[in-house]
């Protein structure tokens, strides 16, 4: 008996790390569109989004969480959602179009877009592969991971730009970080992704997730996550792959997100709070007139 339950054990540890190994194998990519808005639009930009939002919640379209840059360039938007393929981006884009269309029609929803387009400087789309190898401490399934996002307020990034020819070098730093974080308590979960299109070079993006601010301030150093000897490694092997990096740090905008259903289920009170759903409920209702307005228009229609 006691062999048998030890087999059955062994046996349900490796089923779970085999779920979690394929979970982590399947291709995930970020498609991410960053907007530097102009200031004296910023709410105009903010109402244009949020019909686009009712929108795509009425009609199921597309999803996506939307920040702004708090510690970084100002009134710097940017609209995030996962994918699983190239052509999954396709068909994001194809919900999207179609969820503003039926509610605004064809016409309506290219005035939307074009309205869009005139409160922005620029403009920049880009797909980033999710690197779970050079992740630290990520969670087991996809529940755990959509309850990781959906308690999450911030989002800081670093972006690191790579010399030609030194992915590698780098890559080796992520992964001795990777290995000693996974070794400290308590456990980081800190997600790297990688640009593959919209950008100049080789750039990685270096993430962590927290409820507040001060979740930033628990984050041990990188030196004692290392050690003096790893550190050293560290900052000499940093200088030689590394030309430069950026360091910004978001707030979610959950009135301007349509949140992926998982997230979502997770924590409504956030992302899906009662001023956007009422909206997404009347986004096809034509506006009301009040009973005065209404009696003016009737009196100006009897004179005529």
């Amino acid at each position: 008996m006691q062999r048998k339950a030890v087999a059955m054990f062994v046996f349900v540890l490796l089923g779970a790390l085999a779920v979690g190994q394929a979970q982590q194998a399947q291709e995930e990519y970020l498609d991410v569109e960053t907007v530097q808005v102009k200031p004296e639009k910023r709410a105009e930009f903010d109402a244009i989004v949020s019909k686009m939002t009712a929108a795509n919640r009425k009609n199921k379209g597309d999803t996506w969480l939307t920040m702004e840059s708090v510690y970084g360039p100002g009134n710097r938007v940017s609209f995030i959602s996962t994918r699983h393929s190239y052509a999954d981006v396709e068909v994001g884009m194809g919900a999207f179009e179609q969820a503003l269309q039926k509610t605004y029609g064809k016409a309506g929803s290219e005035k939307l877009s074009q309205d869009f387009s005139q409160c922005v400087i620029s403009m920049r789309s880009e797909i980033r592969r999710r690197r779970w190898d050079l992740s630290s401490n990520t969670p087991s399934d996809p529940e755990a991971f959509a309850k990781l996002v959906a308690d999450s307020r911030w989002l800081r990034t670093t972006a690191v730009h790579v010399r030609p020819g030194e992915a590698a070098t780098f890559e080796a730093l992520l992964k001795d970080v990777k290995a000693a974080r996974e070794k400290s308590s308590p456990p980081l979960t800190v997600l790297v992704s990688q640009a593959v299109a919209g950008q100049e070079g080789t750039v990685y993006y270096v993430s962590t997730l927290e409820s507040s601010l001060g979740g930033f301030d628990a984050i041990p150093p990188i030196q004692q996550t290392l050690g003096d000897e790893g550190y050293a490694k560290f900052l000499k092997a940093n200088a030689e792959a590394v030309s430069g990096t950026e360091t910004v740090i978001n707030r979610f905008l959950p009135d301007l997100s349509n949140a992926p259903e998982q997230v979502a289920a997770a924590a409504p009170d956030f992302w899906r709070p009662k001023s956007t759903v009422a909206a997404a409920k009347s986004a096809t209702k034509p506006p009301a007139v009040n009973a005065a307005e209404k009696g003016k228009m009737e009196d100006k229609d009897k004179k005529h």
